[in-house]
């Protein structure tokens, strides 16, 4: 791919690596901040046209490689530059390859799903009258070496059949592990990673809801008779059958209201004045009738 600047200039090196900054490679003496924009500016423009070429040739509806999108991610691009002589002296762009970490889920070959966040290869174009030439094993090769990673522990996101076919030709990647997302793997990729399985925690199982404990609710089915005579005192209307209504206070026992009602004085004297005197009472007063007044008002 040609540009109306100058590419051997902008990108001095065969592959040049650019990430999210989008800067020149290296800044020249004398440089002045105009010219470093209009470079910045050129670099962008290479990075559209590139990424609308590859969209071309995969047939995506948009491009997934501009300049927005690598100023917004971190992502590294590694473009590959045409040193041959051209006619225009210019220069000119063979292909690039996009490269990034990803957090991602993953299926093993367990079906067990593991949390990893491997490099993955994003996007990769070559130029079509320029295929079959070595340039994209070439730009490949050099990624594996600048990132330090082997082919197998690579996840590709949506990879074309012309990739799958590169793959399995140059590096012998052919049995994939098949995934519910959009990235390949394949075999060997868990080989030196031991991601650990996400396991969901067992379910509760859902039952009433308790207020109070076990000894609280028996407590509240028997009823303790209170002595006599309070249980001869009149009853009032039967309780409800749901029990009390919990505390708003945390960790508080349950409101229990009196079992009984309380008796007045009065007719707490009236109840023992009306009761019967007790047999022992009776003999007393009938041995012994000469008793003092007080010991007569006490056993009456």
């Amino acid at each position: 791919m040609e540009f109306p600047f100058d590419v051997d200039a902008l990108l001095p090196e065969r592959i040049t690596v650019l990430d999210q900054h989008l800067r020149p490679p290296a800044r020249r003496p004398g440089t002045t901040a105009t010219a470093r924009v209009d470079q910045q500016q050129q670099i962008m423009t290479i990075v559209d046209e590139l990424g609308k070429a590859s969209a071309k040739a995969q047939h995506l509806p948009a491009p997934i490689t501009s300049a927005s999108r690598m100023q917004s991610n971190r992502h590294v691009m590694y473009v590959l530059k045409d040193t041959s002589a051209r006619p225009t002296g210019r220069g000119a762009i063979i292909g690039f390859l996009k490269v990034g970490y990803k957090k991602l889920f993953v299926l093993d070959d367990r079906e067990a799903h593991n949390e990893v966040e491997p490099l993955c290869i994003l996007d990769f174009y070559i130029h079509e009258s320029l295929q079959r030439h070595g340039h994209g094993q070439e730009l490949f090769q050099y990624m594996l070496q600048k990132e330090r990673v082997e082919p197998h522990q690579l996840a590709i996101d949506r990879p074309s059949q012309k990739l799958l076919k590169f793959l399995n030709k140059h590096y012998n990647l052919e049995t994939t592990v098949p995934q519910v997302n959009n990235f390949v793997i394949f075999e060997g990729f868990f080989a030196h990673q031991h991601p650990p399985a996400r396991k969901l925690p067992p379910k509760r199982a859902e039952g009433d809801i308790k207020p109070y404990s076990s000894s609280d609710r028996e407590f509240l089915k028997v009823a303790v008779e209170p002595p006599w005579p309070l249980n001869r005192a009149p009853r009032r209307a039967t309780p409800q059958a749901h029990p009390p209504p919990r505390s708003s206070s945390l960790g508080n026992s349950p409101e229990r209201g009196p079992l009984r009602p309380f008796v007045p004085e009065q007719e707490l004297l009236r109840s023992l004045r009306l009761c019967p005197p007790h047999p022992t009472a009776r003999l007393l007063l009938a041995t012994d009738p000469g008793g003092s007044p007080t010991q007569r008002r006490r056993t009456r």
